[in-house]
């Protein structure tokens, strides 16, 4: 490898910290002198033959440290004490990590970070997005770092394969789609998930809902209630189904089906499936509805599907049908009723093959309750409404809201939530045993 660095700076340049209104890591020189130094250094452990994998972090810090000041005192940049510490460590994170994302994945209030382009980064903390204060150098560097996250997993991202999805170690998400399926450079899209997915009381505390929607929803889970989570993209669907399956007994055996695995359900006993995609050829490919089938077939006594968005449906109805009572999924969908409108299509691009009436009093048996939850204008995710799926009536679905939210401002001018209860008993014969609970649950949240 050519060691021939093209020089950034020369005797009297003035310093890199003086040549704009911003912070160092934030401007362009630095970006050049850290694009530059990199090469140095990669040429640097070429020239040593340096196994830079098998020594301990001090000592990696250490040579890092050494060469860089080499490179700056052999080129003369100006910079002084802090910017050659911002420097180095952003050196660290190009050697051992992955660049400006490094800080990004390590903050825990961070819940999507979204790459636009090199120089065009978001993320997402508590429902809201805001602009980053990192950056890339170029197109190039956003695809290496990419490259670095992919590599370990055994996935590709180039000409001939222009988009990747794929699951990350610590169970987050990673969707990338470069040139010439993305005009603007690399869109990077990571979803975090914490390491302890919230509990049933943390997301009451948080006001996703009170305490007898807690009530509710406990009962429902324990008496082996059929449950879909229904709500829009990054609405909490995902956390919800997490802290739902902690009402389950520790006697019950769980097999989860999911795309991408995502749930980390807190129980004793969960299977865990995941999809895979085909090679080049479309040959080995396993898909939702295969992993579906297949995990009847493995004593399940519930079944919980990340998400519901094909022909998968069928078996899912299936199974809830034929005594897989307990089981939950998510769907993408805006209302209850479009939830259930959502079904049905998904049943016929299926293949179904009865009529419309027989499909409808399949949904209609399989599923007891629809938990529909958004995002907030404000970035709060809250349940709005629960809904029990009653039966069939003149060819439509049945159903009564049981749990309706509203927002409203108090003294302070504060916007708040509540959630009204309409007043309606659920009709499932599977809850007659918590009556009294729910009663009094109800009773404990009236003014």
């Amino acid at each position: 490898m050519d060691n021939k660095v093209v020089p950034l700076s020369y005797p009297g340049y003035p310093p890199i910290s003086e040549q704009a209104p911003m912070s160092f890591d934030q401007s362009q020189q630095f970006q050049d002198v850290l694009t530059a130094a990199h090469e140095y250094l990669l040429n640097r452990v070429e020239e040593e033959r340096a196994d830079l994998a098998s020594w301990s972090p001090d000592t990696t810090m250490t040579f890092i440290r050494r060469e860089t000041l080499a490179f700056i005192e052999q080129w003369r940049i100006p910079v002084n004490e802090a910017e050659m510490s911002v420097l180095i460590k952003a050196l660290i994170n190009e050697i051992n990590g992955y660049g400006p994302l490094d800080g990004l994945l390590a903050d825990p209030s961070i819940e999507d970070i979204l790459v636009n382009g090199y120089d065009n980064v978001y993320v997402s903390r508590h429902g809201r997005l805001e602009r980053a204060a990192v950056r890339f150098s170029d197109n190039r560097h956003v695809l290496r770092i990419v490259r670095r996250i992919l590599n370990p997993l055994g996935r590709r991202l180039d000409e001939s394969s222009p988009m990747v999805d794929a699951r990350l170690p610590d169970g987050g998400r990673l969707n990338a789609i470069i040139h010439p399926l993305a005009v603007d450079g690399p869109m990077v899209s990571i979803r975090k998930f914490r390491n302890d997915p919230f509990s049933p009381r943390e997301l009451m505390e948080k006001g996703s809902f009170n305490y007898a929607i807690y009530a509710l929803l406990k009962a429902a889970v324990e008496a082996r209630c059929n449950i879909l989570i229904s709500g829009g993209t990054s609405s909490g669907k995902t956390s919800l189904l997490n802290a739902m399956a902690s009402f389950c007994p520790a006697t019950d055996r769980i097999i989860t089906v999911e795309d991408t695995a995502e749930l980390s359900l807190k129980h004793p006993h969960v299977v865990r499936l995941e999809s895979r995609t085909g090679g080049f050829d479309g040959s080995g490919a396993v898909n939702i509805r295969d992993l579906m089938r297949n995990s009847l077939r493995m004593r399940p006594d519930r079944i919980v599907i990340g998400e519901v968005r094909g022909a998968e449906v069928l078996e899912m109805l299936q199974a809830m049908n034929t005594g897989h009572d307990g089981s939950m999924a998510t769907i993408h969908a805006n209302s209850p009723r479009d939830c259930l409108y959502r079904m049905e299509m998904l049943a016929g691009f299926g293949g179904f093959q009865g009529s419309e009436d027989s499909l409808r009093r399949q949904i209609a048996s399989a599923i007891d309750f629809i938990v529909q939850i958004s995002r907030l204008s404000n970035g709060r995710r809250v349940i709005t409404s629960i809904t029990e799926v009653i039966g069939v009536s003149d060819t439509l679905i049945s159903t009564q809201e049981m749990y309706q939210h509203e927002t409203y401002i108090d003294l302070d001018q504060k916007e708040c939530s509540r959630w009204a209860g309409l007043g309606f008993h659920p009709h499932t014969h599977k809850l007659e045993p918590f009556r009294q609970y729910l009663r009094e649950a109800m009773q404990q949240e009236r003014p």
